[in-house]
């Protein structure tokens, strides 16, 4: 029931101002024109369908302020993590020689994916190979506790093809990756703690992935909706999906 006597405190005046700052810059940038690499372990082909076809979401399911504040943190947490580990020895590069961002391009541009910086070397008393993929994401507790415990591949699948897909597509640009394990960086954005795992590179899994990437390509390009995840539109994957309505509701498909 609404209150309309409700008068917002301080802390809600303010925050409404900073999202609402947040979803207007957001409203502003240019959609991108590929698939992202980093997408392809996502569940769903017909997700990423409609995610490359910039299908608007549906209605109350764009991005709140506060997720893009939690984006925001995600960045500000992977700075911190590229200082620690300089701090700590190891000799991290996130920009190319001209200033930009390593990634690759594939498919003709259609297929793009940029990755969080290369390690050229490390301390003597860490036992690694070099050059590797580096790459960090920040997560709350109890994802972070179940990527301690059960490991990138288990825990969190999404990004173990993109660690895959990214040790094999920059292999022409950095020789040598995709032989070498990659570095990744997990921190507990409620604690500070942080976890490291070296992830070999799995041809397989990279293999499936830029599959996968070339399939749903060409079904957009042939009109052609994949299936769906499921049969069952109240799967937790449906339900979370912001394309939920449109799949089920305006597809007969």
């Amino acid at each position: 029931m609404l209150d309309f006597n409700h008068k917002p405190n301080l802390s809600e005046q303010i925050c409404a101002r900073i999202d609402g700052a947040l979803q207007s810059v957001q409203a502003q940038q240019t959609p991108r024109n590929y698939l992202g690499a980093s997408r392809l372990g996502v569940a769903c082909d017909r997700a990423l369908q409609f995610e490359y076809l910039k299908a608007p979401v549906d209605e109350g399911r764009e991005f709140s302020g506060q997720t893009l504040r939690i984006f925001a943190a995600g960045h500000v947490f992977e700075s911190l993590a590229i200082d620690w580990l300089r701090a700590a020895g190891f000799d991290l590069h996130t920009e190319t020689s001209t200033g930009g961002q390593y990634g690759f391009s594939a498919v003709d541009g259609r297929l793009r994916g940029h990755v969080d910086g290369i390690l050229a070397a490390g301390p003597n008393d860490i036992t690694a190979q070099y050059p590797a993929l580096w790459e960090c994401k920040s997560l709350n507790g109890k994802s972070w506790k179940d990527t301690v415990k059960r490991g990138l591949t288990l825990s969190k699948p999404v990004y173990a093809a993109q660690v895959a897909l990214y040790q094999a597509y920059m292999e022409p640009q950095i020789p040598g990756i995709s032989n070498n394990p990659a570095l990744f960086t997990a921190i507990n954005k409620d604690t500070a703690e942080i976890y490291f795992e070296w992830v070999p590179f799995n041809g397989e899994l990279a293999q499936r992935a830029s599959d996968r990437g070339v399939r749903v390509l060409q079904a957009c390009d042939a009109g052609e909706l994949l299936p769906r995840l499921s049969h069952d539109p109240t799967h937790y994957e449906c339900r979370f999906c912001p394309w939920q309505d449109r799949c089920w509701r305006e597809v007969s498909a």
